[in-house]
């Protein structure tokens, strides 16, 4: 996908305190990744839905994660898109420069003057393993990250709820409300684990177990 066909596929229009997004949807960012010879996927309320089958609410935008390590050859990929490194606050990401392990995410979009499209977040990982950026300790096969649905790599279920499980936002609630009874027992029980890890003392152990 170029960048004029990126702008003209936008979604739905809206704006956030950092500018206007229009973002294209997962079987767009399928198209726009193509040639993107690394792991990347989609992430966020998208991954979920993809797991229920359905789109279960409105997405004001799209996550797709990529790589730490892989983020050069990300922005080169891109070639002429607008990047901008996210952390706070927005600023443009110098061509070549790799950004610093605090900055986890990127905002693209084909031309300055277009609306957001994609937010590219950046993931840790060591040799073939994901590594969880709240705490290392969690990690998983990097082979075993995703599922494919309908030819588009979505983050598993268990890891996207791992990072909605420190959110407070109503929609993360209603993610988990919808996808937790659906995970089987290999997912409950990674899941379960990666919460005792790295939040313990988690409510949402108590639904995984089935107590209370």
């Amino acid at each position: 996908m170029t960048a004029g066909e990126a702008g003209a596929a936008a979604a739905d229009t809206h704006r956030d305190d950092l500018g206007v997004w229009a973002p294209i949807s997962p079987a767009q960012t399928a198209r726009l990744m193509r040639r993107f010879r690394r792991p990347w996927w989609v992430a966020g309320g998208w991954a979920i839905d993809a797991f229920l089958g359905h789109q279960s609410r409105t997405h004001a935008d799209i996550d797709v994660g990529v790589l730490r390590r892989d983020q050069l050859a990300l922005q080169s990929y891109l070639g002429d898109w607008d990047l901008h490194a996210a952390s706070g606050v927005l600023w443009r990401w110098p061509l070549g420069e790799p950004l610093a392990p605090d900055v986890g995410d990127v905002w693209a979009r084909p031309a300055p003057e277009s609306p957001w499209t994609v937010q590219f977040m950046l993931n840790d990982a060591e040799g073939d393993t994901w590594q969880y950026r709240r705490d290392r300790r969690v990690s998983r096969p990097i082979e075993g990250l995703t599922r494919m649905v309908d030819g588009v790599p979505y983050l598993a279920p268990e890891v996207q709820l791992l990072f909605k499980s420190t959110g407070t936002r109503p929609k993360d609630a209603a993610d988990a409300a919808a996808a937790l009874p659906l995970l089987d027992a290999d997912a409950r029980a990674w899941l379960l684990q990666a919460l005792r890890v790295a939040h313990p003392g988690h409510p949402w152990e108590r639904r995984l177990t089935g107590v209370g």
